[in-house]
Order: C-alpha cells, then structure tokens, then sequence
C-alpha cells in the first residue's frame, strides 16, 4: 500500500533511510548498498526527491553526497512516516537501532555521529560518547560498525566526569565536538537540547 501511495519501492526505501538518518550523508553506491537495489533506480529516484526537494546534494572531493532537506515544508509529517515512528524500516535500519546497541554498552549519557556520517571533520572523530562502558564490547561494536560502513571510523569515549570537566575548562575539542553536524543517538541528560545551537541548515562544507 505504501508503495503504491508513493510510487515505488526504491522511493520507499530511500525515503527511509534518509528520514532514518537525519544529518547523515550518503553517496549512491553507499545507497544501492544499503538499500539493496539497483543503481540506475536508485539514480532515478534520488533525481525525483531532489527536484521536489526532499533531499538535498552537496559535491565534497568529486563524490556526490545526498541527504534529507530539513527545510522542506513536508519535513515533519514525513519524519512521522518514514523515520521510524509509523513504519518500520528493514531495509534501511535507523539510527534506532544503532542507539540500542550503543545502550547494551553500558550507562551511556550522550552518543551521536559526526565526521565521516555527517561530512564534518572539523569534528576529529566520527563516533562521540559518554558513560561508562564495557570496553571490550565498545571495540566489538565499532569493529562492527566499520565492517557495515566499510570503513574506517574514529570514535571518542568520555567518562561523564571528565565530560563535565571539560564543559567547565571550556575544552577546545569538545566545543567542537559539541558544535559540528552530528545525528545524535542518545542524549540522556538534554545535554544537546541546552548546549548545541541548530546546524539543520549546515549543508555545505
């Protein structure tokens, strides 16, 4: 039925892995990949979404990234339907299910992606949190997560001790941690909600 309201199942699922993943970025073989289909419907799709203006694209070292518009004037009823709230999404697992690993870690505060998800390297690290967790299981996670990604990611742990530390010394790194492009995961305490100002409109490096 979804697909027939929205015309196809590649538009489906693109949808939702892009509502899925606010603030992330995505190439198309990236896309074909985790979506699980063909590359030419994948291209023709991502044109159609781009021209309503559902998502956007930015050109970084000649690859062509996409990534949802928050500024659509649709933005939020389609967040609704397809960011995991309405739908489920098998196809295009969503942040949620990142965050509940990241949970099973440990007492996790605060956790978001950065860097490399959100073409952010002001940043100096793909993968931010705080608590206390098991380290060997933090390992076995984001050697996971690189094995999914196919690549290389750069993450940061912090005790909550020292996260409060450095917020009170006004630590160099952390404010810009705290202020680069990130799709947050977990955020316990509402550090962000106070903290971080909106980077909806950053879309370009």
């Amino acid at each position: 039925m979804v697909e027939q309201l929205f015309g196809s199942k590649t538009r489906v699922k693109l949808l939702q892995l892009f509502y899925s993943n606010p603030n992330r970025s995505f190439y198309v073989r990236e896309i074909t990949r985790k979506i699980d289909e063909q590359i030419n419907s994948v291209r023709r799709e991502l044109a159609n979404l781009l021209s309503i203006g559902i998502i956007s694209s930015d050109n970084t070292n000649n690859r062509l990234y996409y990534e949802v518009n928050q500024q659509y004037e649709y933005y939020e009823p389609l967040a609704a339907i397809f960011g995991g709230g309405v739908m489920s999404a098998p196809a295009a697992p969503a942040a949620d299910a990142q965050a509940t690993s990241i949970k099973s870690l440990g007492n996790v505060r605060l956790a978001f992606l950065t860097g490399q998800f959100t073409r952010d390297d002001a940043s100096g690290t793909d993968l931010f949190i705080v608590g206390d967790v098991n380290q060997t299981q933090l390992t076995k996670f984001v050697s996971e997560l690189e094995q999914q990604e196919g690549k290389e990611i750069r993450f940061t742990l912090m005790q909550p001790q020292e996260f409060k530390y450095r917020q009170q010394v006004n630590d160099r790194f952390l404010n810009l941690v705290m202020t680069s492009k990130m799709q947050v995961l977990i955020d316990k305490d509402k550090v962000l909600t106070v903290a971080k100002p909106d980077n909806s409109e950053k879309e370009e490096e």
